[in-house]
């Protein structure tokens, strides 16, 4: 098993970031995709093994009454805001993917994180755009990773996984582990984002982190190949330090 541990967003300089760890998901996709010369100075300044993992623009998740909207750096028509997020199949969706797979493809990111808001409900509207999106994209060796939110069932997240290649991503101290090969896990802070992890949560992470799977399908190894343990909270530095060394022995 290969356990990747790191931060979701740069919480120091990028240089002390890279001496510490070999993997980022970067944030500043979500609420605007950077320009290219930046992402390409990102790429060229990391150590060659260093990983990129990257969040979808906002563009294709969430409408436009998400408050995340107002980093927006351009304005959206009213006529036009029905257009976007839901995995809607509008042409504003499918812009906003080719943009943000432009961003992985210079990254050379294998991860691409799809995060949904608590308003992407399961009802039958979003599930059919949403498998009409994820069986129509192009995925060039990304692996897309779905972190669904509150009223979407256990099964029905598994089952939409296996059918649609996808990976569940989920907070490890809220959901129980999910059936798959890989496992990526975002940290919130047990009671939110101020929330500091202590060293009792860090070994029950550590316990987590080789826990064996239930095998749900045949297709479904019994325990993970590879984890990622992604830090999103204000202490997330020093937090995925600490959860490294104790990894580490």
């Amino acid at each position: 098993m290969q356990i990747k541990i790191g931060c979701c967003g740069f919480p120091v300089s990028r240089g002390k970031y890279y001496k510490s760890f070999r993997v980022v998901e970067i944030q500043q996709t979500f609420y605007q995709p950077p320009e290219e010369k930046t992402v390409l100075k990102w790429r060229n300044e990391a150590p060659d093994n260093f990983e990129f993992s990257l969040k979808v623009w906002q563009l294709i998740t969430h409408e436009p009454s998400s408050p995340t909207y107002r980093r927006l750096k351009f304005k959206i028509p009213e006529s036009k805001k029905k257009n976007y997020g839901f995995f809607k199949p509008t042409d504003e969706v499918w812009e906003a993917w080719e943009k943000t797979e432009r961003v992985a493809q210079i990254l050379k990111s294998k991860i691409i994180v799809f995060q949904c808001p608590p308003r992407f409900e399961p009802n039958s509207e979003n599930k059919k755009n949403f498998g009409r999106f994820f069986k129509t994209v192009k995925r060039k060796n990304c692996l897309l990773v779905w972190e669904p939110r509150e009223r979407w069932e256990r099964e029905e997240i598994c089952s939409l996984c296996e059918k649609l290649d996808l990976v569940p991503c989920i907070d490890p101290f809220g959901n129980e582990p999910l059936p798959c090969k890989i496992g990526y896990f975002r940290l919130h802070g047990k009671t939110g984002y101020r929330y500091k992890y202590t060293d009792s949560d860090l070994e029950e992470l550590k316990k987590i982190a080789r826990y064996p799977l239930e095998r749900d399908s045949p297709r479904t190894p019994k325990s993970y190949s590879l984890q990622y343990f992604m830090f999103n909270n204000v202490f997330m530095f020093e937090d995925a330090l600490r959860f490294k060394k104790i990894m580490a022995g």
